[in-house]
């Protein structure tokens, strides 16, 4: 296996650099150094505010963030590092996708087109398309060709300035099978400069073989599978889809339940096409989030806010759907709730590689400012996957840090089909320009 992974490391990615020249670079570029003359986003200041840093310095070592302040007030010790002046461009942390399916095999070009001639998301995976022909499709590739055929998806989100990707399983509903999802992301950041958290998502539709036995279906693969993966060390979170054509409320009880049992964060599926009190439930549980919400409830805001469970808003999966019911914005807002933004890549109902289409998503349909998109893919981002050292420029963080060429935030995504990215920096290492 690993002189196919190999080979499939060495293909290029975007308007970036290859794997093999990162690599080299990564390895070259190991002395501490301080970022200067940028328009920094700490995003450290309140919720929605970008805490910009006119003139900002930032001072990096061992892959954190040591200092970083006004470039007039540099400190003393960092004042003989290597600096790069960066003339007024906007510095933010890399950027997170929160929630992705971006592991699978197949499309399901078909399934468009059926949408487009007036089908239902619901009416085609109850004639057998959707999740279970992806799951087919999955099931028949090996780990390399799972991996070959996921790169390219991954690699336009890195070209972007992704740094920290989300990846579920959900797509093999067998114990072996979800496990080789996992396995597979896992191994992604062996061979790209990118974090990987991983989701345990075993129940996110009925496979054949279990038609009517959805109960059995909980014991025999999604819990035993969940104890088995974790076992493995390939499990950071746990999720399912609660819904009417998913899994039932107790059901999905269940599976957190052995999820708490294992010391793993749990975080939800909700309230996509109905409300099933999901968020509430995930809440109950101390989840990192809620995602999809179209159909949150007054009383499942109050539950999340309660418990600082973050909102993800998935603008891929509304567009592709035509959805026309809102998340509830405006209330989520106003109870605080923090509100993170993500690609939900996946063959049927968001086939989205852009992190940056999806922040001009965010803004255009559901109205979110250029502060509170950058946010959400950013500090709120890491927040649901909980990651405390990642989504900021501050004391400490995680030194993954984008340079754009722009001076204001709204910029990044207002350009449709145009990449403002110039720099990333991933562990403190700078990449090179793009």
């Amino acid at each position: 296996m690993e002189t196919n992974i190999a080979r499939v490391a060495q293909r290029s990615y975007g308007r970036g650099l290859n794997f093999m020249q990162e690599t080299s670079l990564m390895a070259a570029n190991a002395t501490p150094f301080v970022i200067a003359h940028a328009r920094v986003a700490t995003m450290d200041g309140a919720q929605g505010a970008s805490g910009i840093i006119e003139d900002g310095a930032v001072a990096i070592a061992d892959g954190r963030i040591l200092w970083v302040g006004a470039s007039a007030d540099l400190p003393a010790d960092y004042q003989q590092w290597p600096r790069e002046h960066e003339e007024g461009r906007l510095l933010t942390p890399a950027l997170i996708d929160c929630h992705t399916h971006i592991v699978h095999g197949g499309d399901r070009a078909r399934e468009f087109a059926m949408r487009l001639e007036g089908a239902s998301y619901e009416g085609i995976a109850r004639a057998g398309g959707g999740i279970i022909s992806t799951v087919k499709a999955t099931r028949a590739m090996d780990d390399d060709v799972l991996l070959a055929v996921s790169l390219p998806r991954i690699d336009a989100l890195l070209a972007e300035g992704v740094g920290t990707i989300e990846i579920k399983s959900g797509y093999g509903l067998t114990v072996a099978d979800e496990i080789k999802m996992l396995r597979v992301a896992r191994h992604v950041a062996d061979i790209r400069p990118v974090h990987i958290r991983t989701t345990w998502l075993a129940a996110h539709a009925l496979p054949p073989e279990y038609a009517g036995e959805a109960d059995r279906y909980i014991d025999d693969v999604c819990i035993a599978g969940l104890r088995e993966a974790h076992a493995l060390g390939l499990v950071d979170a746990v999720d399912a889809f609660c819904e009417n054509i998913g899994f039932t409320r107790d059901q999905t009880q269940r599976v957190f339940e052995a999820a708490h049992a294992l010391g793993l964060p749990v975080k939800l599926h909700a309230e996509q096409l109905s409300d099933m009190d999901g968020a509430a439930l995930v809440a109950q549980f101390d989840g990192l989030s809620a995602d999809h919400l179209e159909y949150l409830s007054d009383s499942g805001i109050k539950a999340m806010a309660a418990q600082g469970t973050v909102a993800v808003l998935l603008p891929g999966a509304f567009y592709t759907l035509r959805e026309t019911k809102l998340p509830p914005i405006d209330k989520l807002r106003a109870a605080g709730v923090p509100i993170a933004v993500s690609t939900d890549n996946n063959p049927g109902t968001s086939p989205l590689s852009s992190l940056i289409l999806t922040m001009n998503m965010a803004s255009t349909l559901f109205r979110l400012t250029p502060d509170e998109v950058l946010a959400g893919v950013t500090v709120h981002a890491a927040k649901a996957l909980g990651m405390a050292d990642n989504g900021r420029i501050a004391l400490g963080m995680r030194a993954d840090l984008c340079l754009w060429d722009v001076d204001d935030s709204a910029a990044i995504a207002y350009q449709l089909g145009q990449n403002r990215l110039c720099k990333r920096y991933f562990n403190g290492q700078d990449l090179g320009h793009i």
